[in-house]
């Protein structure tokens, strides 16, 4: 009798021979040879975290939902194979426990683990730096003493001398659910690099705070870059553990990798369907990821990086608003419901003003719209941020024939081709976009396919 994860890769193998665009042979193969690994998940029986620190904050006093990063210190078991081997911690601003403590602080006061490095994403392991192509340098901890190296600098992954300087390498990376956030690209680059010398990866398991509903298209072959490491979904609605479980599959790595999972974690659980919103704290991932709101609008609202107008940047809600000067954002908004209202369902979808402080259209007026997902408007399954985005780039380009709708300079360390394109892993909604006979439907059968594919594909690497 075939296993679960046979006959669900059954179901993915026969849906791509459908749709060749959404994955090659090779790929198929790997995900079919596919066995699910011993991931550490269960209950933590009682622990005592920091208390010298935080002697009013005990873990097990009031949250049942417990963090990888929480569980790892918290019991001792999960800590055993970790002892006599060196260790390094990949890390950013949001990598922290429950009580705020950054996850380096943490470890290194615990006594008993042999932290010999660090190594920052884009942003900086502290989270200093702005977007796009702002890179960081390595330096030493003024704290503990320990390198810290940058994978958003000279290099994006690990040298052989950077890989020399531990055995396992703890990745604790809140990532926002969508493909282009480059902590994703991150990981993937990673896990190679501690497959190809010898050298483990244990994942510390965060949660997804878009939730598990996808939206999108899979990346097509050919359009890898640091905004999509392999044939994911836009909105692939997996946590960062599931994410590397995937990846090691798809890549066919061969190393020693784990994933310590959350406690009692529910991503379908209401308000925060994917964010525990009342069990931690939301701390700034990456500067402009500011709230909750931003991260179920990302999905959309990043492909507003691919163009000329503003995504918010220089505003106190980035990402979260767009728009840009001398449009008429009351018309476009008419032609968005009379072409698909049905894609500006579920959330508050708002006109609005705002004059960005720095980054596009610095210090200018601009007419825009803001997306609410934060009142009684939220409806987490129908709001489809990137079908809205879309829509709305549609009805620009439908008023606004002639508009400089496309940004064409540098994106990401790509000079060649568009940034949209890198963004949306083709050129497909680019054309649909500048065409003028294109409909909504054109665009909803391009991507109801990968989506269906996806779902299917995705539930193999699924922990909670």
């Amino acid at each position: 009798m075939p296993t679960l994860v046979q006959a669900i890769t059954g179901l993915w193998l026969g849906a791509a021979r459908a749709n060749k665009r959404c994955g090659s042979a090779d790929i198929q193969q790997r995900i079919a040879a596919h066995q699910n690994r011993r991931t550490h998940a269960g209950l933590a029986s009682s622990a005592r975290l920091w208390q010298d620190r935080f002697p009013n904050q005990s873990p097990g006093d009031s949250i049942a939902m417990r963090l990888g990063i929480d569980r790892l210190l918290a019991e001792g078991e999960l800590r055993r194979p970790l002892q006599g081997r060196r260790i390094a911690l990949l890390g950013h601003s949001a990598s922290v426990n429950h009580v705020g403590r950054h996850s380096l602080d943490a470890l290194m006061s615990l006594g008993g683990l042999d932290i010999t490095a660090a190594f920052g994403p884009q942003h900086g392991m502290r989270g200093d730096k702005q977007d796009n192509m702002v890179e960081s340098d390595d330096y030493t901890d003024p704290l503990h003493g320990i390198p810290v190296y940058s994978l958003y600098g000279d290099v994006r992954s690990p040298t052989d001398a950077m890989l020399d300087s531990f055995d396992v390498l703890l990745v604790d990376l809140q990532d926002i659910g969508t493909r282009i956030y480059t902590y994703v690209t991150t990981l993937a680059y990673v896990l190679e690099a501690c497959a190809a010398h010898g050298k483990a990866v244990w994942v510390l398991d965060r949660p997804n705070p878009a939730g598990r509903p996808i939206e999108g298209s899979i990346l097509e072959p050919g359009w890898e870059s640091f905004v999509g490491a392999g044939p994911l979904m836009m909105r692939h609605g997996l946590t960062l553990g599931e994410l590397a479980r995937w990846f090691v599959a798809v890549k066919g790595l061969d190393l020693e990798y784990e994933v310590i999972a959350m406690q009692d974690y529910d991503p379908q659980s209401a308000p925060g369907y994917g964010w525990p919103r009342d069990e931690i704290a939301w701390v700034n991932p990456s500067p402009n990821a500011s709230s909750l709101n931003m991260a179920r609008c990302f999905p959309g609202s990043v492909l507003l990086e691919g163009t000329t107008l503003s995504e918010g940047r220089g505003t106190t809600v980035p990402l979260e608003l767009f728009g840009a000067p001398r449009i008429d954002i009351c018309l476009l908004m008419q032609r968005m419901e009379s072409l698909q209202a049905d894609w500006m369902q579920g959330a508050l979808v708002r006109c609005c003003g705002f004059e960005p402080t720095f980054h596009k259209h610095q210090g200018q007026l601009c007419h825009g719209i803001q997306l609410h997902t934060d009142s009684v408007h939220y409806q987490h399954m129908r709001f489809r941020p990137y079908r809205l985005i879309a829509l709305f780039l549609k009805s620009l380009r439908l008023e606004y024939p002639d508009y400089p709708i496309w940004r064409d300079f540098p994106y990401e360390y790509e000079t060649e081709r568009l940034a949209i394109d890198l963004l949306t892993g083709g050129t497909f909604l680019r054309e649909w976009v500048d065409d003028a006979a294109a409909e909504p439907a054109d665009l909803d059968d391009r991507l109801r396919p990968d989506e269906a594919l996806w779902q299917e594909q995705r539930r193999a690497f699924l922990l909670y």
